[in-house]
């Protein structure tokens, strides 16, 4: 066995690092014998420790000052209408940006009076001021009392933005080490300008700005002396000077004019300047939102903030670009008097459907044992219609009730004016209310009377054809009774407004609008689990062969299915699907409208329509900027260059690229457009034919009926409404499309195309248009079509080389038209019945 030997070279150096510590002893030793040479190693060792000991207490883990340099504050989001107009913000904390150079010097000194009057002498730290507090912070020790700060304006910005609020010594020592490193990185006027911009000065006001608005409803370049020396002694504590309160105001006042007086001190104002600011009042007034109308646009504005959170995010720590804090700048198609009008409609027609109903019941309810003004602010629950308020019921007796609102006041609800039916319990109204109940009222002389808001709901979206932009939206009856938008998020069964891409699928298979489909009972065996369905029409009845115009016109369920049938349901539902409304399985009932969307999928469909088959994406939103003007959304979003030249510069024009997808064959497109406009002059939408103009459309109504529907539009606009209760039931039988949704789409569309020209619906290229007879199908020589609104003789549009080969001679169009008239006439001298009207409206759904 081989003996274990030690590494030599290992241990020969340790003998020589030992032999040269052993000679360093040797020749300090005789040093370390003097006094004083120890004493100054125990000196520099006790302040290393002590340094070491300051740094792990206080300076390890601070923020880096350097990134102040590109701080940002947390900044509102702006949206501004179709006209460039701001109309709404997002805001948690508001605030205005501006530059240095934007502040008025004399608001400067004003402030650095108030704060710190060495701020452009000292070094961030105010050494005497600093003294001073520490004094104070020990007298106070065990007192319960907040010592005086005593921090520069440096510190201030140091403490907001760094390292936070915390009251403690070790705070206060950071905030001296960062106020030190920040003024080795900032200019004194990038210190100031961040602090003008940053400190909270009360009424959700985070700059001067800011302030200077919601105190005086001025910009801060407009503000006079006394309001610049009120807004300075704010950052101490906006809430011990609120002007609201009495001791507030005279607080404030007190403060502003010591303030003043420190200007007088500084040589800044002179002693007239002070005495006349000192004689003004504060000039405050009354506090307010953002100086934006909270009720503008509603349910569009809450669409396009949900928009903005889905691709930027809600906070800060989303991302620099977030809806509360990005300070974005949002273009949208928003247009303030097409809303308006919109929601006006809408908000009639519900009111009509549910009027003589009775009394749908409080709109909320809060605990006024908590203090019912304050419940009742915070409740959030308004109403935007007429002079219509919310109130809560504080007490009630077999006369009368008293009734609270938001802003303090209280008024008298009489028994009398209450005494609806109530809808679910019977009984008045008057009867059913408790204390803590929101209930809608509106002035009735020197008291109030019940309003009700209505149970059923409905949605409405406008939007342009060619860009998919949407000009108006509203989601029911008000988005502060409920921010549920049943224009975008409410998925409902579409009915008949599905028919026109059923047969659109169909002429893509090869039929044409003059194509002869029976009108007739149809049965489909569904497989073993679903077995035999029957389809029937609303009436019950049937018509025999009809052309497809007729069926699309009076909305036939029997030729809607059975043209689904012929085509194939596979090719059916692709078609739909490209249409963006909805994914639906190859069963028959999807051709009538038993699948699921919304109200905005349906618009932007029938916009692809009349838009000759390209499809462009809804949109709320144009673009998108950041707080510093550059386009964040769309991605490949680039400017128009020359487009606002003042004069031709005799270069190319600008020209833009098209838009969108192609989803439909142009042609196709084009005969469903010019088959649903015969809709609007003779089938279930006759109610606008009056209008007397080039439109088209579809009414639906579902089974039940629990929805109603119609959309349509020009060759500009097109808009939908649905109808319908949020948990779906029956409408009742008489509900129709043609007699609910299509007048609410008349109210709400009439006066904006007033404003518009009488644009025909182009045929695309390829179209042939050739004159039928409008029953049969059968092409007709000879003989022009009328202005009637029931014609014999149409211009019909086919595909080329597929029209009617057959034709019908003068005579027999002539024999038809005269049956026809003595058909009339004996309807005209018979009763009516609701058989009749029914089958005027055509169809289940």
């Amino acid at each position: 066995m081989e003996e274990a030997r030690p590494d030599t070279a290992s241990s020969s150096s340790t003998r020589r690092l030992r032999d040269r510590v052993g000679n360093l002893r040797e020749r300090l030793a005789p040093h370390w014998d003097r006094r004083w040479v120890r004493w100054i190693a125990i000196g520099l060792g006790g302040l290393m420790a002590a340094f070491f000991l300051f740094w792990l207490i206080f300076a390890r883990g601070l923020p880096d000052a350097a990134t102040l340099l590109e701080y940002e504050p947390p900044l509102p989001t702006i949206v501004r209408d179709i006209n460039g107009q701001p109309v709404h913000s997002y805001a948690r904390e508001r605030r205005v940006q501006l530059q240095y150079s934007d502040y008025p010097p004399l608001l400067i000194r004003t402030y650095l009076s108030a704060e710190d009057k060495t701020f452009f002498d000292h070094h961030g730290v105010d050494v005497p001021g600093f003294f001073g507090a520490v004094f104070d912070y020990v007298t106070k020790i065990g007192s319960g009392q907040r010592a005086r700060g005593g921090s520069t304006i440096t510190q201030q910005v140091a403490k907001n933005l760094l390292i936070g609020d915390e009251y403690s010594p070790t705070r206060k020592v950071k905030e001296m080490i960062l106020a030190y490193r920040m003024e080795d990185v900032l200019t004194k006027q990038q210190i100031l300008e961040l602090y003008l911009n940053q400190i909270f000065l009360g009424r959700n006001a985070y700059g001067v700005q800011a302030a200077s608005r919601a105190y005086f409803d001025k910009d801060v370049a407009d503000l006079k002396l006394h309001e610049m020396a009120y807004l300075a002694i704010l950052p101490k504590g906006p809430a011990n000077y609120r002007p609201e309160s009495p001791t507030g105001h005279e607080r404030a006042l007190e403060r502003r004019n010591w303030a003043l007086g420190e200007m007088v001190k500084n040589g800044w104002i002179t002693d007239a300047q002070r005495n006349e600011a000192q004689a003004q009042p504060l000039g405050t007034v009354q506090a307010h939102g953002s100086g934006y109308d909270a009720r503008a646009g509603g349910y569009y504005m809450e669409e396009v903030r949900r928009r903005l959170i889905e691709r930027f995010g809600e906070k800060a720590e989303d991302g620099p670009n977030s809806v509360y804090a990005g300070g974005l700048w949002v273009r949208s198609p928003y247009d303030p008097k097409m809303q308006d009008l919109t929601a006006t409609a809408l908000r009639n027609g519900l009111l009509r459907f549910d009027a003589g109903k009775g009394w749908s019941g409080p709109v909320g309810k809060i605990d006024i044992g908590r203090g019912w003004r304050r419940e009742l602010a915070a409740s959030y629950v308004g109403v935007d219609y007429a002079s219509w308020r919310v109130a809560v019921v504080i007490s009630r007796n077999s006369s009368s009730a008293e009734i609270g609102f938001s802003d303090g006041s209280t008024g008298t609800l009489p028994a009398g004016a209450a005494q609806m039916p109530y809808r679910r319990a019977g009984g008045p109204a008057f009867n059913s209310m408790k204390p803590g109940d929101l209930i809608v009222v509106t002035g009735n002389g020197s008291s109030w009377a019940l309003r009700n808001v209505p149970e059923v709901s409905g949605g409405m979206v406008v939007e342009e054809t060619h860009s998919g932009r949407i000009r108006a939206m509203q989601g029911g009856f008000d988005s502060r009774l409920s921010s549920y938008n049943r224009a975008t998020q409410a998925m409902r069964q579409p009915g008949s407004t599905i028919k026109p891409f059923v047969y659109a699928a169909a002429l893509d298979s090869g039929m044409t609008p003059a194509s002869i489909i029976v009108d007739g009972p149809l049965c489909v065996y569904q497989g073993a689990g679903l077995g035999q369905k029957c389809f029937r029409n609303f009436s019950g009845g049937s018509a025999g062969p009809q052309t497809m115009r007729w069926g699309v016109e009076q909305s036939r369920n029997l030729m809607t299915v059975r043209a689904a049938s012929q085509t194939g349901m596979d090719r059916v539902v692709r078609t739909i699907k490209a249409m963006g409304i909805g994914d639906y399985q190859p069963y028959l009932s999807f051709a009538l409208g038993a699948g699921e969307t919304t109200v905005e999928r349906m618009v932007n469909a029938y916009a692809t329509l009349a838009n000759h088959g390209r499809q462009m994406s809804p949109k709320v939103m144009d673009y998108v900027q950041d707080r510093h003007g550059k386009v964040i959304w769309p991605l490949r979003w680039r400017p128009c260059e020359g487009c606002n030249m003042a004069n031709w510069d005799g270069k190319p024009m600008p020209r833009f690229g098209f838009e969108g997808r192609q989803v439909m064959n142009p042609m196709t497109a084009y005969q469903v457009v010019h088959i649903t406009e015969g809709v609007i002059q003779r089938g279930t939408a006759t109610v606008l034919a009056d209008l007397k103009r080039p439109l088209f459309g579809k009414t639906g109504t579902t089974n039940g009926p629990t929805n109603v529907w119609f959309v349509g539009g020009s060759p500009d606009l097109v808009a939908g409404v649905y109808i319908g209760y949020d948990q779906p039931r029956s409408l009742g039988g008489w509900a129709q499309g043609g007699r609910i949704a299509a007048p609410i789409w008349k109210a709400a569309m009439k006066p904006v195309l007033e404003t518009m020209p009488k644009t025909p619906f182009v045929a695309p290229a390829g179209i042939r248009m050739v004159t039928i007879d409008r029953r049969s199908g059968k092409r007709v020589y000879g003989v022009w079509p009328t202005d009637e609104p029931k014609p014999a003789i149409i211009w019909e549009a086919f595909k080329p080389e597929s029209e009617p080969r057959r034709s019908i001679r003068k005579e027999e169009v002539a024999a038809q038209e005269k049956a026809a008239a003595q058909r009339n006439a004996v309807r005209q001298g018979a009763q009516r019945t609701d058989s009749d009207f029914l089958q005027d409206q055509g169809g289940i759904y």
